[in-house]
């Protein structure tokens, strides 16, 4: 008996499965600071508990992307103490790694022998700790690159348009027993439902057929975290895009708890969804008992166990409609203030007599959803105080709100929406574009329409300024490409720069999906960094804690021409450029407090004027400017060159040296024309996108390295104007 026993251990594959652990939640809040790594810990422990095989996690392990560097280190210990012992993994993994682990190593962890790792943890990344920045790095990574988790599911998206991601398995052997290991970190859903429904978009790998082991016998799993119930269908994954060969799903993202396996009709396959391990959202969702699932597996066959969490705080949840309530006087505030505070009591009572572990009862969340039409509300804040030391959250106790027209069906749909509070009525660029029939004449909608995701939902501070280097350096090229320089004029450069724009959207619909194409993420970017820092010469330093921008400025050079700097003799021995006796007023007194635009840290020379709206409206100031510029062989010509060149680092700094920024047509104000001097043989514009160097520019460099360190103020703002 005990042989079969033993036997039967040695071919099922034990799973612990737990999703939206949201490490570091109100990590600031003194009461429910320790919530989230109190559940994690007891997972962990529920794991070694049950002696499983490996825990798999799906995605929003952190609740930051950038998690602090205390959940950092709470994590590490909690993973260090769970997983690292002498206890021999018992299944083996028999797919390529280097193709399962993007990361340098290439294996899987428990195989590293600088570690003894016992207890297995495999991860997805969720809509909180999703990659981000130019190195396309998670938090997870970090714990990937301590050995403690491995990460998979990793999608490289390229380019603007749908797409294309390859799911690989992980192929797991344990005895007789089988399973093929799905994993699909977080997408938008909205690219990820277009994608299922664009054929080929989504390739799926099967396990290759060998002897005695047919395909038929590979159980397979799939891993993802996206939304399953949404109100519009084009931002959600409908359970039937995923394929019918699938066996078991593990759905994360959605924090209610439906742990039981639930089966798709049509499909074949079942579905868990355990929900996350502590409340995120004070709603009737949030409220039930939190569990984890044991997933058992032998042969084609599962078994699922669910386990309660008991560490997690208790949350009680009601609802009360004040016109159902026949002793609330409508103009009466103390008669509802009592009514409120019997249903308050009532529900700390509840969590009392329900609390597992008497030895440490902690503070029940308590949530009253008040429909109060046709009553005067209260002050939540003020109502709260009473139960501070008795509730967890004692200044949101209270919600109000009012009965739906459309009856109370819809109203109860519209909470199960509020699972996830952080996703608000948000509006991409593009559908912005479409509504008002605009047209984007410089960048792409769809690179900026990822630059704002960026910005805002992983908090990237280079996103748009990424954005325009990428979409400067692309339309130079293609203009260098296909164009006679000599043979421009102002009239042609602006019909080209558009035409440029339609070429390279059409390119990239037609592009490869490794082709290296503008995304946040992309290494190309980080090429193109690296070619401005020494062809273009202005390196940008941004830190992720500090908005502060430090520049150092040199000459660029094109590819290909040859152009050394040499400062100019007659400029060295200067310690100012000279101004002229103009612009007094808004120039007089900001010499000190210098600006610099995104030109600056290009370091390509721009006229006076601020960024324009669009390339022909650039042109067209940019006519008026070129009656400024003097003859550079004439002494009064140097300092008109000089302004011009200060005016890359300075925008602001410009008008007070003597020369007003030039006017576009229907301004009030007329351009300043100069008095003597002819007109240069290349705009500003022209010599952007062209990338010629004029030797009347070299005079600068000594004044740059003398200059402090200027301060990124403006660089956004004149791009939200811009586009």
């Amino acid at each position: 008996m005990g042989d079969s026993s033993r036997e039967e251990f040695s071919d099922t594959l034990r799973i612990l499965v737990a999703t939206d652990c949201h490490l570091g939640y109100l990590e600031k809040d003194e009461v429910r600071r320790h919530d989230s790594f109190q559940a994690f810990d007891e997972i962990c422990s529920i794991a070694e508990q049950k002696n499983v095989d490996f825990v798999l996690l799906g995605g929003d392990l952190f609740h930051e992307n950038k998690p602090s560097r205390s959940t950092l280190v709470k994590a590490i210990e909690i993973l260090r103490r769970h997983c690292l012992s002498d206890q021999p993994v018992q299944f083996q993994v028999v797919s390529d790694q280097t193709v399962n682990f993007a990361n340098m190593f290439g294996h899987v962890n428990y195989e590293d022998p600088h570690f003894n790792v016992g207890l297995p943890v495999f991860s997805i990344h969720g809509n909180h700790d999703d990659p981000a920045g130019v190195d396309n790095l998670s938090a997870v990574d970090i714990l990937s690159a301590c050995n403690l988790v491995n990460y998979f599911g990793k999608m490289v998206l390229g380019g603007s348009g749908v797409g294309q991601i390859t799911l690989s398995p992980i192929l797991i052997r344990k005895g007789t027993t089988s399973v093929a290991l799905y994993g699909l970190g977080n997408i938008r859903d909205e690219r990820l439902n277009r994608m299922f429904q664009t054929p080929h978009a989504v390739q799926w790998i099967r396990p290759e057929s060998q002897e005695g082991l047919p395909l038929s016998d590979w159980f397979n799993i799939l891993v993802l975290h996206q939304n399953r119930v949404k109100a519009n269908p084009k931002n959600a994954i409908n359970e039937h895009m995923l394929p019918e060969f699938l066996d078991f799903i593990v759905w994360g993202h959605e924090h209610e708890c439906l742990v039981d396996p639930q089966e798709v009709l049509g499909k074949g396959f079942h579905i868990t969804q355990p929900g996350s391990s502590v409340a995120t959202s004070l709603i009737d969702g949030e409220s039930k008992p939190k569990h984890v699932l044991l997933l058992e597996i032998k042969g084609n066959q599962y078994r699922p166990t669910k386990i309660p969490l008991t560490s997690v705080r208790p949350f009680e949840y009601t609802e009360v409609i004040l016109k159902d309530e026949p002793e609330i006087d409508p103009n009466d505030q103390n008669s509802i203030l009592e009514r409120l505070d019997e249903v308050v009591r009532r529900l700390i009572d509840k969590s009392r007599s329900n609390a597992v572990n008497r030895s440490e009862v902690k503070l029940p969340l308590v949530r009253l959803k008040v429909d109060y039409s046709g009553f005067m509300t209260i002050n939540p804040q003020k109502f709260g105080q009473k139960y501070v030391g008795k509730v967890a959250n004692p200044q949101d106790i209270l919600i109000f709100t009012k009965a739906s027209k459309k009856g109370r069906s819809e109203g109860k749909f519209d909470d199960s929406e509020r699972l996830r509070p952080e996703e608000l009525n948000q509006q991409n660029i593009e559908a912005l574009v479409a509504e008002n029939n605009l047209k984007m004449e410089i960048l792409p909608v769809n690179d900026l329409d990822v630059a704002l995701h960026n910005f805002v939902n992983k908090d990237e501070k280079t996103a748009f300024h990424s954005c325009v280097l990428y979409n400067i350096e692309e339309t130079r090229n293609k203009i260098a490409q296909d164009s006679d320089p000599l043979k421009f004029e102002e009239e042609d450069l602006i019909l080209k720069v558009g035409e440029c724009l339609e070429d390279r959207l059409k390119e990239r619909s037609t592009r490869p999906k490794d082709s290296s194409q503008f995304t946040s993420t992309a290494a190309s970017l980080e090429g193109f960094r690296g070619k401005s820092a020494a062809g273009l010469g202005s390196a940008v330093s941004f830190s992720d804690d500090e908005d502060t921008t430090q520049m150092t400025g040199s000459k660029s050079t094109a590819r290909g021409r040859r152009g050394s700097v040499k400062p100019s003799s007659s400029e060295v021995g200067k310690g100012k450029t000279s101004t002229r006796g103009r612009g007094r007023g808004r120039g007089r007194g900001s010499t000190n407090l210098k600006q610099t635009t995104l030109d600056a840290s290009l370091g390509i020379r721009h006229s006076q004027r601020s960024a324009s709206v669009s390339a022909s409206a650039a042109v067209r100031s940019i006519a008026n400017d070129d009656d400024d510029v003097d003859d550079v062989d004439s002494p009064s010509s140097d300092e008109g060159i000089n302004e011009v060149n200060n005016s890359s680092e300075n925008e602001e700094s410009v008008q007070d040296r003597g020369r007003k920024r030039a006017a576009p047509r229907g301004r009030g104000r007329g351009s300043t024309q100069s008095k003597r001097g002819k007109k240069s043989d290349s705009t500003p514009v022209y010599r952007m996108l062209m990338n010629q160097d004029d030797d009347d520019d070299d005079d600068d460099v000594t004044k740059r390295f003398n200059k402090p360190p200027p301060r990124v103020t403006r660089n956004y703002g004149a791009l939200r104007r811009g586009n």
